[in-house]
């Protein structure tokens, strides 16, 4: 019996959620829809330009979203990531730990720098935007995973920001070697369609063989493949994945088994903001599959659970929420 349900790495960054109108963006040359990587100086500019604007903060970066989603959800989680000896790292563990999910800090040492930081703007029209300052997390490598936890998980799951940084890449693709070498189920997410469209060479060295499992929303499918159409792309995706979901927003996801096609249709509901929908979607349907539920009960726990979150303002639902939606479809 593995220990944990999800051994999640990614990219530890502090989420910080701004409501701005598009004119904000333009006027500050955002490219609108897309995650952009910034330095320090940059990050620090546009905070100046927000000074006043209320702003969200919570522990954050897309794996971090998922992990905490299956451990709210009841399952049991590992999340390996890198933070520094700051205040922002402190708030970051403190909101892991307070989620239930274990991690690879627990022994308190945290090098000196700068914990990673996400601007995310979220516009009227609840389409999300960001910014991120990578700080120490640029640095995630080899040295974060733990691989007797990894060995003992059910499901490896990687998120595709990693393919930004070397060591990232490199602690990705060890990470997967670790897990396919004990016989532990392998995940991705392409996470940003501007990320797939400028890394696919090294997703492609990340995913290498295959992984067990891929989530994506259609842009990213159509970028990955270089398809047009999403049921062209649908067909190309089972050459690097034995299953997969792809999310379509208000029309739900498009599910593959292993065998057959899924079509999972969501809840209608006025969005306002979809930051962390996808990150939301990946960790509930992993708490399904992981915890004896089928493939089909998992995507409409998924998409439920995404619906609802798109309603309100962050990247989470708190764990009542989700736990009384899974009450109600489990």
């Amino acid at each position: 019996m593995a220990k944990y349900d999800v051994y999640g790495i990614g990219n530890a960054l502090v989420d910080m959620e701004f409501e701005v109108n598009p004119e904000f963006l333009t006027k500050m040359e955002i490219d609108k829809g897309l995650m952009t990587l910034v330095d320090q100086n940059r990050q620090g500019q546009l905070l100046e330009s927000l000074t006043g604007i209320h702003h969200k903060r919570t522990c954050g970066g897309s794996a971090a979203n998922t992990i905490i989603a299956v451990s709210q959800l009841g399952g049991q989680s590992f999340y390996s990531c890198k933070i520094a000896n700051d205040e922002t790292g402190d708030f970051y563990y403190k909101d892991l730990e307070s989620n239930g999910v274990v991690t690879n800090l627990g022994d308190g040492s945290r090098p000196e720098g700068t914990t990673g930081k996400c601007m995310v703007f979220i516009t009227p029209d609840a389409d999300r935007t960001m910014n991120t300052y990578l700080g120490i997390t640029e640095t995630f490598s080899i040295e974060n995973l733990v691989e007797s936890e990894i060995s003992d998980s059910k499901y490896l799951y990687i998120e595709g920001y990693l393919v930004t940084s070397p060591t990232g890449k490199a602690a990705a693709i060890k990470a997967k070697e670790i897990a396919e070498k004990n016989g532990v189920k392998t995940s991705i997410t392409f996470s940003d369609p501007g990320i797939v469209g400028h890394f696919k060479n090294q997703f492609d060295e990340i995913i290498g063989n295959g992984v067990d499992l891929l989530f994506c929303n259609e842009e990213e499918a159509l970028s990955y493949t270089g398809e047009t159409d999403i049921k062209n792309a649908f067909e190309k995706l089972k050459s690097v994945a034995k299953s997969f979901a792809i999310t379509q927003g208000p029309r739900g996801a498009l599910i593959y088994d292993g065998e057959k096609e899924i079509d999972v249709l969501t809840n209608k509901v006025d969005a306002i903001d979809t930051n962390g929908a996808g990150d939301l979607f990946a960790g509930s349907y992993l708490y399904g599959i992981t915890n004896g539920h089928s493939v089909s009960e998992s995507a409409k726990l998924a998409c439920s659970a995404s619906s609802k979150l798109v309603t309100q303002f962050g990247a989470r639902l708190s764990k009542e929420q989700l736990l009384g939606i899974k009450k109600d479809l489990l």
